[in-house]
């Protein structure tokens, strides 16, 4: 495909999860979970987008490695699934991560808080 980085395995699962819940769309919402948050709206997703970010929070303080993990995942499908419902390509925020790598986290953060 053009333009299309080499991937790791990681991105690769993560292109697959992002061309999956896209492909949801144009699934009927008593088969897919996935098409009942997308026909919720924005505002649906990043509710539950939230609430997966707190049992996150709450797996890394006080549960297990194992709920950790499961709570992660939870989150990263969530945190595409809001970008499916707002029409962001989950690519655009791969290329925004590329173009911070190599790059210091203050020095990366001071440029953004400049402009």
């Amino acid at each position: 495909m053009k333009g299309v980085r080499p991937s790791t395995m990681t991105e690769h699962i993560l292109d697959r999860l992002a061309a999956t819940i896209a492909a949801r769309r144009t699934a009927t919402g008593e088969t897919s979970y996935t098409r009942k948050l997308l026909d919720g709206g924005p505002e649906r997703c990043a509710k539950k987008l939230g609430e997966e970010a707190a049992e996150t929070v709450i797996a890394a303080v006080c549960q297990s490695d194992e709920a950790l993990r499961a709570e992660a995942a939870d989150l990263v499908y969530h945190l595409i699934v809001l970008l499916e419902a707002r029409g962001v390509p989950f690519a655009d925020v791969l290329a925004v991560l590329e173009r911070r790598m190599g790059q210091s986290g203050l020095e990366e953060k001071a440029a953004r808080t400049a402009t």
